[in-house]
């Protein structure tokens, strides 16, 4: 493949990270299809492209005083507990099952944006 390719899927998923959205939602797709990485190694390169990112969108956030303290310490044991539960499952799961179950979870997300009603705004008189 043409490094081209790569710096775009690159400027891409880092684009959508910045976002919000996830670039992991573009990046193990390309990893797995066009870079013929198992769907392990995909979703391991992902987490090591999240690290920076992350780290960039954490400071953008601390600076925009968008953070909740208190919320962010009752989620942090539990996200580090589950994600390492989580990549001891996804390391013993069939690589084509995992792609399944993938594939599964983000027609589930897309499904869940697309119906979600969104609330609006109180107008105010």
């Amino acid at each position: 493949m043409d490094i081209l390719f790569y710096a775009l899927i690159g400027v891409t998923a880092g684009t959508i990270s910045g976002m919000g959205i996830g670039g992991g939602t573009l990046l193990i797709p390309a990893l797995t299809f066009f870079m013929g990485f198992t769907q392990q190694q995909a979703q391991a390169t992902n987490l090591l492209f999240f690290l920076p990112t992350a780290t960039v969108a954490v400071i953008t956030h601390i600076k925009q005083r968008n953070i909740e303290k208190g919320l962010l310490l009752k989620l942090i044991v539990p996200g580090v507990l589950f994600a390492i539960l989580g990549s001891l499952l996804a390391i013993k799961i069939e690589a084509n099952i995992l792609r399944r179950l993938f594939g599964a979870f983000l027609l589930l997300v897309g499904l869940t944006e697309f119906f979600k009603k969104t609330e609006k705004p109180p107008t105010t008189s």
